[in-house]
């Protein structure tokens, strides 16, 4: 989770290989409505987001009666949207992907093919609600590189399926 240019589909699909798990791109579910807001630099709004979490929950409902995890890339930016999600598996961990103002714009700029243009990323910096620490997440800083955090991440889900303490 985290805001535009945070590196969740890169790092997401990386994770999921390394994880041997399906990987789940969040943007692929914005109903056509809600990718022409985005596109025409319009924020998102609680609303227009509750179908696309809602689909997002649903997957991961179906991953989880089905007995095998996934790897959702999602920016997750509120922790009422972090609850939706939580209804579609309890047991979620989140990944929080964190960086810099200038990092994060330099790297949504330098983005060609995508929908969501540089000038959103403001809106959802003031939309991010960081995690609690009951909401089982872990924060790791992009600027470090991909194969380097998902490094990270592995070692963390290894150390907390052993009990230790992360």
């Amino acid at each position: 989770m985290g805001a535009a240019g945070a590196g969740k589909s890169r790092i997401g699909g990386a994770l999921a290989v390394a994880l041997q798990l399906p990987f789940i791109e969040g943007d692929a579910f914005h109903p056509p409505a809600n990718v022409a807001q985005m596109a025409a630099g319009i924020p998102l709004t609680d609303e227009s987001r509750r179908p696309w979490l809602d689909a997002l929950a649903n997957e991961l409902r179906h991953a989880r009666a089905d007995g095998h995890g996934v790897v959702l890339a999602c920016s997750a930016l509120k922790r009422s949207y972090r609850d939706l999600l939580r209804d579609g598996d309890p047991s979620i961990r989140f990944i929080v992907l964190t960086g810099d103002v200038a990092l994060l714009h330099s790297r949504v700029a330098a983005r060609t093919g995508h929908y969501m243009p540089a000038s959103l990323l403001d809106s959802q910096l003031a939309t991010l609600e960081l995690p609690n620490p009951d909401e089982r997440a872990w924060t790791f800083d992009v600027h470090q590189a991909p194969a380097a955090i998902v490094s990270s991440i592995m070692s963390r889900i290894a150390r907390d399926a052993a009990g230790e303490v992360a």
